[in-house]
């Protein structure tokens, strides 16, 4: 066990060295399928992080939020993502997604510990702008539902990532706090970009 979750943090550590700017990342009016949007969440620093920061503090809570906050997340991401292809106007989107990775990184540095309901509320106002900016690139894809089936998969793998890192960091709360406040700092940078 301890292995493999070294092994899942390092492949996270890699992964976010390698990650792009921030952004709606769109593939044009070729078709964006499948494997466009299960690469989505990697390519964005934005969604990277706040994927694995909403894994790692489920893991910090523990509970039933290990799981009730990541699932909460995927499925209010979705309602997000529909809301945009339905041609509702969501304002603020890039500003909550940067919010997002800045209040989650916070989170996890302070080791705030809320009720499991207080947490799924909290993940999944972030959600909503995360899957809302997802659905507004659905429409220029080739297969919406392809695409939207491929980011959900990504982001529940990030999440599990995510948990991983969080599981094996809880001996190792010093590293937890740095890993936190450098996801709010990269949020604190990511909402002065904007």
């Amino acid at each position: 066990m301890k292995i493999s979750t070294n092994v899942l943090a390092g492949g996270a550590g890699m992964t976010a060295l390698f990650a792009g700017n921030i952004s709606a990342h769109t593939f044009g009016a070729e078709g964006a399928g499948f494997a466009e949007g299960l690469v989505h969440p990697f390519i964005g620093i934005d969604h990277l992080l706040a994927m694995l920061a909403v894994g790692i503090w489920a893991a910090q809570l523990g509970g039933r939020a290990l799981w009730q906050v990541p699932l909460a997340f995927v499925a209010v991401m979705a309602g997000g993502a529909w809301l945009a292809q339905l041609g509702l106007g969501l304002s603020l989107v890039e500003v909550m997604i940067a919010a997002s990775v800045l209040v989650l990184g916070l989170l996890i540095a302070g080791s705030v510990r809320v009720s499991a309901s207080v947490s799924v509320m909290a993940v999944s106002v972030f959600a909503l702008f995360h899957g809302y900016a997802h659905g507004l690139e659905m429409p220029q894809a080739g297969a919406p539902l392809a695409y939207a089936s491929g980011f959900m998969l990504a982001t529940l793998c990030l999440h599990l990532i995510g948990i991983a890192l969080g599981l094996s960091l809880k001996r190792m709360r010093v590293l937890s706090r740095i890993g936190g406040a450098a996801i709010a700092f990269t949020g604190v940078y990511l909402l002065a970009s904007l």
